[in-house]
């Protein structure tokens, strides 16, 4: 399992900290933001962090909304959905590749959505995440 690569710091990660701990993933990172800028136009990003505990990650937003959480952590990354019932019964009707259905069922539900958490490890996980961005602005 992946941790966040800034638990602890008092700070929002500069951009050479941020590329000397995502390394080569740091390419994957920067694709994805393009891409959801480009695709969705979700070009709002936000760092915050909840806790020392649990580091920093960047928020894309559209009109007030968390559409996607990115956590930088040490060579990878990893992105997070808070999906609503519509999104979730969309996601299971969609494209997506079944392993990523197969997440979404399993997924823990919490009040304010079921949670859905990818590693970012190849740029296949790329187009499932922008898909997924996709479903949850349309829902």
């Amino acid at each position: 399992m992946l941790h966040n690569a800034f638990i602890g710091k008092s700070h929002p990660p500069t951009d050479v900290e941020l590329t000397d701990a995502l390394g080569p993933a740091k390419a994957l990172w920067d694709r994805l933001l393009a891409d959801l800028a480009g695709e969705h136009k979700l070009t709002v990003q936000e760092w915050n962090s909840y806790s020392p505990k649990a580091g920093w990650s960047l928020r894309l937003k559209s009109k007030g909304r968390n559409i996607v959480y990115l956590g930088p952590c040490q060579g990878a990354f990893r992105t997070a959905f808070v999906l609503g019932d519509k999104a979730v019964a969309a996601a299971r009707r969609s494209d997506l590749p079944q392993s990523m259905i197969k997440l979404i069922g399993e997924a823990k539900r919490y009040p304010e959505g079921t949670a859905v958490r990818i590693e970012i490890m190849k740029a296949k996980d790329i187009e499932t995440v922008t898909k997924l961005a996709g479903i949850k602005l349309a829902h």
